[in-house]
């Protein structure tokens, strides 16, 4: 799987993808069987970074044959998108021109094992505790039964995803400088604002 990146599309600076992929976990995994099957599951995520590595764990219904293709994989990547919208040619200075869409995106491939039940456990407890946090009163998943917590996980397949490669494109505008504040000037009165920082900080 490739990704079509011009150059002055291309995004290097590893921080800045995975701060994109944290910003936006809900990501779409993509694997392609031996076979040449394709798997699609649209799941969060949770992203670890340890001794320079980067890990994505998540998890699949077992009922959901995709995780039963993740080990023998072929090949597997996680999409994750950012901020997008439409641009109109009517914001540029120069023309003639025509109507585009801005965004930012970034690929991450890798191998993929499954975990076992401690750590499918810690990993629900983890996803849930982040995404509970700054609520009056969050939920845990410490206060209910025993029994229904194995049930419930029981139900699930956790896996770990060891990113090998990181493919991205950040398509804000590079290729229109002349126009380019006048492009996150718009985005802003149109209330795209997450877009118009990120073009922001591209061009710092």
């Amino acid at each position: 799987m490739t990704l079509y990146v011009p150059k002055h599309f291309r995004q290097e600076d590893e921080a800045a993808l995975v701060a994109l992929i944290e910003e936006n976990a809900f990501g779409t995994l993509v694997t392609s069987s031996p076979e040449g099957a394709l798997h699609v599951s649209h799941i969060p995520f949770r992203v670890e970074r340890e001794g320079g590595k980067l890990r994505l764990l998540g998890h699949l219904a077992r009922a959901n044959p995709h995780w039963q293709a993740l080990e023998p994989a072929r090949e597997i990547v996680a999409v994750f998108q950012g901020p997008h919208a439409y641009v109109s040619p009517g914001w540029y200075q120069n023309h003639p021109a025509v109507p585009t869409w801005n965004y930012a995106v970034v690929h991450a491939h890798g191998r993929a094992r499954l975990m076992d039940e401690a750590e499918l456990h810690a990993l629900v407890h983890e996803l849930s505790t982040q995404y509970e946090a700054g609520r009056e009163k969050p939920w845990r998943m410490g206060d209910l039964p025993p029994d229904y917590v194995s049930s419930m996980l029981s139900a699930i397949v956790g896996f770990e995803l060891t990113v090998e490669r990181l493919e991205s494109k950040f398509k804000l505008s590079q290729n229109r400088p002349a126009d380019r504040e006048r492009v996150i000037a718009a985005l802003d009165a149109e209330g795209e604002h997450a877009l118009a920082a990120l073009m922001r900080q591209g061009a710092e």
